[in-house]
């Protein structure tokens, strides 16, 4: 039976039913509730078309429009600015930036950002994270805090 001694916890910690949710996944989403937001809860309605825009570029038109609809159906997931510029291959902007700027001062007055939107990277062919809609908000974010979750809706390439 001494070799069942709990030390430290181990046993215990291991008896538990895994819920989906690492320790780390439970203190963020814990810490997220308690937190006051920067953030509000889905995106504004003129971002979809924003989105569309700049993925026009990219993509053909049956393929960006695809894209915004799995947008609009995507569920809000949160992320880390640190994480979305790594992904996306994006450089922080600075916080002089006329738009960053702008978006620090709306939190700074208690105005909510809109969450961001994504189209997945793909490395199989070497496409990076796309942010679609919300640089300037990613960077605002970081320029409070690197660890900041930031509301995100992603989107996969058809």
């Amino acid at each position: 039976m001494e070799a069942d001694q709990d030390r430290g916890g181990v046993l215990a910690r291991a008896r538990r039913p895994f819920t989906g949710q690492t320790e780390g996944m439970a203190k963020t989403e814990a810490k997220r509730k308690g937190e006051k937001g920067l953030w509000k809860t889905s995106p504004d309605e003129h971002d979809y078309p924003a989105a569309y825009d700049y993925l026009s570029l990219l993509f053909a038109e049956k393929t960006t429009s695809t894209i915004v609809k799995r947008l609009r159906a995507a569920p809000i997931v949160h992320r880390k600015p640190k994480d979305l510029l790594r992904a996306s291959g994006l450089h922080l902007l600075s916080s002089d930036s006329e738009h960053v700027s702008k978006d620090m001062n709306k939190v700074t007055a208690g105005i909510l950002l809109s969450p961001v939107l994504l189209v997945r990277g793909d490395l199989s062919c070497g496409r990076v994270l796309l942010v679609a809609d919300g640089y300037h908000r990613i960077c605002a974010s970081e320029h409070f805090s690197e660890n900041f979750d930031i509301p995100c809706k992603i989107a996969d390439v058809p």
